[in-house]
C-alpha cells in the first residue's frame, strides 16, 4: 500500500543511537554508559595527584613523559590548548603573591642580561642554523624559543613568518626536551654552585626556556628566587612583540598578525592589586597555592605531550642547534649572574 504524505506533513529524519544486546535485546546505550578505558583513569589519577601538594613540578614532569612513552595520553588532541591556558591562567595567579617593588628591583637587575642574551642569542642561532644547514624558519624558530620564552615566543612567532607545521613541531619538541631537562638539572646546579637566590632566579629567568619549567626550577629553589625568576622571564616574554615584528621584515611577511601576550598584562594587575588594594591579601595566599598546581599540572601536559612521534621527529640537526645554543646562554648568564649579581 502506498504511503500517503498529506499538506504540512513535517518529515522527520530518525538519527541512529548507538545500541548494545542484552540478553539477545537491543538497548539503547547514552552518554553516561560510556565506558571508561584503563589509559584514561592513570590519566586522570595522575591530574588529580599533580593537583594535590603531594607531587613536585619536576616529578610531575618525568610522570608525564613515562605516560606519554608507555601508555599514550588519551587526550592529546586538547594538550596545546589546556597547557597554553593553564600556563597563563596558573602565571596571572602567581601575580597575587608579589610586591610591586620588589618585582621593579628584580626587572632593573635583570634588562641588561636580557637585552644582551636575547641579541647574542639570536645572531649565533642563525649562524649555528646556517652552518648545519638547517631549514631557515625552523632555525629561526628554535633561537627564538632559547632567546625569549620557549613554546610561546614560537606560538606567537610561528604566524607572522608562515611557518609549517612540521617546522614549528620540530622547534616545540627541541625546546621542550632542553626544558625538561633543565627542570631537574638547574637546580642541582644552583645548590653545588651554592648560588644566592637573587643570582639563582636571574639565572634561571635567562637560561631555561619555557616559563613553565622556570618557574617549577625557581619555586623548587626558594620563594625569592621564584618572584624573581617569574617576573624577569615575564618581563623578558615581553620582547616576542619586537622580534615578532623584526620577524615580518626578515620573512617580508608584512600582512601577517601578531599574538600579543595580554596575560602579562593581566600578571602586573594582580601583582599591583596585591600590593595596594586593601583585603586581597587575606585570600592572595590561596591564588598562589593554586597557581602553582595548575603549573605543576601543566608540566604534567607538557611532558604527557612528548610522545616517541614527537621526540623522533626532532631530529639530529635541530637538536644539536638547540643544545649548543642552551648550553651557551647557559653558561655565559651564570658567569654573568656570579660575576655581577648578589
Amino acid at each position: 500500500m502506498k504511503e500517503t504524505i498529506y499538506p504540512g506533513t513535517v518529515l522527520v529524519k530518525e538519527i541512529p543511537v548507538k545500541e548494545t544486546l542484552v540478553k539477545g535485546v537491543p538497548v539503547k546505550k547514552g552518554l553516561l554508559d560510556r565506558s571508561i578505558t584503563t589509559r584514561e583513569v592513570i590519566f586522570l589519577l595522575a591530574v588529580v595527584f599533580c593537583l594535590s601538594s603531594l607531587i613536585s613540578p619536576p616529578i610531575a614532569l618525568l610522570m608525564g613523559l613515562v605516560i606519554a612513552q608507555f601508555i599514550g595520553h588519551p587526550y592529546l588532541r586538547l594538550n596545546h590548548k589546556a597547557t597554553h591556558i593553564l600556563l597563563q591562567v596558573s602565571v596571572v595567579g602567581l601575580g597575587f603573591g608579589m610586591n610591586v617593588g620588589s618585582a621593579l628591583k628584580a626587572g632593573k637587575e635583570g634588562v641588561l642580561f636580557t637585552i644582551v642574551s636575547i641579541i647574542s642569542t639570536l645572531t649565533i642561532g642563525s649562524m649555528i642554523g646556517k652552518f648545519l644547514k638547517i631549514e631557515k624558519k625552523t632555525s629561526y624558530l628554535i633561537s627564538a624559543g632559547t632567546a625569549i620564552c620557549g613554546g610561546s615566543a614560537i606560538a606567537a612567532i610561528s604566524p607572522v613568518i608562515k611557518a609549517e607545521e612540521k617546522q614549528i613541531s620540530v622547534a616545540l619538541g627541541t625546546i621542550f626536551i632542553l626544558n625538561s631537562i633543565a627542570l631537574f638539572l638547574f637546580p642541582v646546579i644552583g645548590q653545588a654552585l651554592h648560588l644566592s637566590q637573587t643570582q639563582f632566579g636571574l639565572w634561571a629567568a635567562i637560561a631555561i626556556h619555557d616559563t613553565s619549567s622556570v618557574v617549577g626550577a625557581a619555586g623548587k629553589y626558594g620563594s625569592q628566587a621564584l618572584e624573581i625568576a617569574t617576573t624577569v622571564k615575564l618581563a623578558r616574554a615581553l620582547w616576542i612583540i619586537p622580534v615578532a615584528f623584526l620577524s615580518t621584515f626578515i620573512f617580508k611577511n608584512k600582512s601577517s598578525k601578531l599574538k600579543i601576550p595580554y596575560f602579562i598584562g593581566l600578571f602586573v594587575l594582580a601583582m599591583i592589586a596585591n600590593t595596594y588594594v586593601p583585603g586581597v591579601a587575606a585570600f592572595s595566599h590561596y591564588a598562589v597555592v593554586i597557581a602553582k598546581s595548575g603549573l605543576t599540572l601543566t608540566l604534567f601536559l607538557i611532558g604527557c605531550g612528548l610522545s616517541r612521534k614527537v621526540l623522533q621527529s626532532v631530529g639530529f640537526k635541530p637538536l644539536i642547534q638547540g643544545v649548543v645554543l642552551w648550553v651557551g646562554i647557559s653558561s655565559a648568564a651564570l658567569w654573568a649572574v656570579m660575576s655581577l649579581a648578589q
